[in-house]
């Protein structure tokens, strides 16, 4: 069972409800959100590009971009070598597009989930030397590629390395001692030497930024730049970046942008799956970035590139189907590989360690993360899923915010062929004998407690329901874009009466209730749960008599808390305000 517990963070609501003309539902989500200072709620509630940070703050920046101009205007052949995900699709995207607006000899790769593996390596340089290319530009990997960019340098190419994952590191008499590659330039707000104001970019960000910088370089102006932040904005919400500070302003500006793109693929995407209203976080998350993420899973990343580069509309209205069926079959993949997943732990002792281990050899080695992540939420605990690869055994993990993924791998890297990532998550390869040493020793080592295993529910404001009005609605546009550190709002109201229920929708999964609360406040309320899971909660708790008398719309003894979200539901024209259930007790 969930714990729910209610944020009390303490402040003047009633200054900032004055100062800044906003509610006290907003100032105590602000306050929520650690939105504090004058600084900070100005910069939240007046979102501009103009507040951007200067990409030359970036340690290299200027380096990176002298090195690449030098190279552009020598003729040198330039390859971007990506990465098969989002961020990765767009990154390379946005530097490739770029380098043949300043007239460089550029090309693109974009390693093979399967063949290669995540980032660059040896093959994928020698290739680059058979070509005759020059100068290779990573971006969204390379900063653990030691011994691939020393290769690299040995054979005499120029190597630029834009990235936005961690620093390997080894710890020497208690002291971290940080592990780079000799690149001729590295930029990433990671480096322990760079000041940036603020270092928790994705890829594509650094990308664009980089391209800020060099299209000054080459005299092109400003607003021609700016039109790479729309693809900056997908990869920060699909590589689950902060949306707070600046990422906040880039999604918030990227996706006023996307409203009126001028992308063939990005408009023949979103016709393909009938985005027609206003765009947000949620269509880029659980829309957008899917369908980009499974050419890289099921086929190659390099058909999202050429979706975006289209210049023609039949073409990105192909592609675009094309995405959408892949992705329409990883979907079902990943149903079936979930189901799997959950009868292994349930029937052996996996469901009882701190840290899930599952190898799952015969499950599609591009399905492991999202799986991990499932399992995750599920069970909430760490998870990593492992898969049989042609040599090694291949491995995705996903992590909660009580566990750094990549330092407890680290102090494990002697049974990992190869492994990066972030503390949230993580991709690995090993030997299939040292899974099961794996596993005992992550569980060994962990310092989780069964305190932190209990899944918690923060709730914003405890909001009867006799608040909710269409002006409260709308004013909770000013909190979003809302992700990861700036979540969407959680209200919450105890003794509630369910006076009716019933099953409506295609598929009979939408549970619409008929509520009362204790001031008497009648209202609409949807549930998009499991609905037997309900049944049998009401069944318990209340007997078989109440249920029945909720669906027979006979008024029941039947009260729940709940922990909703207000919308506007409207049908034929009609607007109705109504509440979306989230959880219930």
């Amino acid at each position: 069972m969930k714990k729910w517990f209610l944020k009390n963070k303490v402040a003047d609501f009633e200054k900032i409800v004055k100062k800044y003309n906003v509610n006290e539902v907003i100032a105590r989500l602000m306050v929520n959100r650690d939105v504090v200072t004058d600084e900070a709620i100005d910069e939240y509630l007046n979102v501009s590009v103009a507040r951007l940070h200067n990409p030359l703050l970036m340690k290299d920046m200027d380096k990176a971009v002298a090195i690449i101009g030098k190279s552009i205007r020598e003729n040198k052949k330039i390859r971007v070598v990506g990465d098969y995900d989002v961020d990765g699709v767009t990154s390379t995207y946005i530097l490739v597009e770029a380098l043949k607006r300043c007239n460089a000899r550029v090309d693109y790769e974009v390693p093979d989930r399967i063949k290669d593996g995540y980032g660059i390596n040896i093959s994928i340089i020698d290739k680059a030397i058979n070509d005759g290319i020059e100068c290779i530009l990573t971006c969204d990997n390379g900063i653990a590629a030691i011994e691939q960019i020393k290769y690299a340098k040995d054979n005499n190419l120029t190597v630029v390395i834009t990235d936005h994952h961690d620093i390997l590191f080894e710890e020497k008499d208690g002291k971290k001692e940080w592990i780079m590659p000799n690149a001729d330039a590295i930029v990433n707000p990671h480096r322990k030497d760079d000041n940036y104001p603020y270092e928790n970019l994705c890829g594509a960000v650094i990308a664009f930024k980089f391209v800020q910088v060099l299209y000054n370089e080459f005299g092109i102006d400003d607003s021609e730049s700016m039109e790479f932040l729309q693809y900056a904005a997908i990869a920060t919400v699909c590589d689950v970046m902060e949306l707070k500070k600046e990422n906040r302003t880039i999604v918030k500006c990227g996706l006023k942008m996307m409203k009126n793109t001028s992308n063939l693929g990005l408009k023949a995407l979103f016709e393909m799956n009938n985005i027609v209203d206003d765009i947000s976080a949620y269509h880029l998350g659980f829309v957008i970035g899917p369908c980009f993420n499974a050419t890289g899973r099921l086929s190659t990343a390099k058909r999202a590139i050429e979706l975006l580069s289209t210049k023609d509309e039949t073409k990105a209205s192909e592609l675009a189907r094309q995405l959408k069926e892949l992705n329409d079959d990883r979907k079902q993949m990943t149903n079936d590989n979930l189901e799997e997943a959950l009868e292994m732990i349930e029937n052996s002792s996996l469901k009882n360690d701190k840290v899930i281990v599952l190898y799952k050899e015969d499950c599609h080695e591009s399905l492991a993360g999202i799986i991990a992540g499932r399992l995750r939420d599920r069970y909430s605990r760490p998870v990593i899923v492992i898969t049989k690869g042609d040599t090694l055994a291949k491995g995705s993990a996903r992590s909660t915010k009580e566990y750094n993924m990549f330092e407890e791998l680290l102090k494990c890297e002697h049974l990992l062929s190869k492994f990066g990532g972030h503390p949230m998550a993580a991709g690995l390869s090993l030997e299939e004998k040292n899974i099961d040493l794996l596993r005992t020793k992550l569980n060994e080592n962990t310092v989780l407690t069964d305190e932190d295993l209990i899944p918690k529910v923060s709730i914003d404001v405890l909001l009867p329901l006799g608040y909710v009005n269409e002006k409260l609605i709308d004013s909770l546009d000013l909190i979003e874009p809302c992700g990861k550190g700036n979540e969407k709002p959680i209200f919450a109201e105890k003794n509630i009466r369910v006076n009716k229920a019933s099953v409506f929708g295609k598929n009979k999964n939408v549970l619409k209730l008929d509520i009362t609360n204790q001031y008497n406040k009648r209202m609409d309320a949807v549930y998009f749960g499991d609905i037997s899971q309900f049944n049998k909660f009401i069944k318990n708790k209340y007997g078989e008599s109440e249920l029945n008398k909720m669906y027979n719309g006979r008024v029941s003894d039947t009260l729940l808390s709940i922990i909703y979200y207000p919308s506007i539901n409207e049908y034929n024209g009609i607007k109705n305000v109504q509440i979306v259930i989230k959880e219930f007790q």
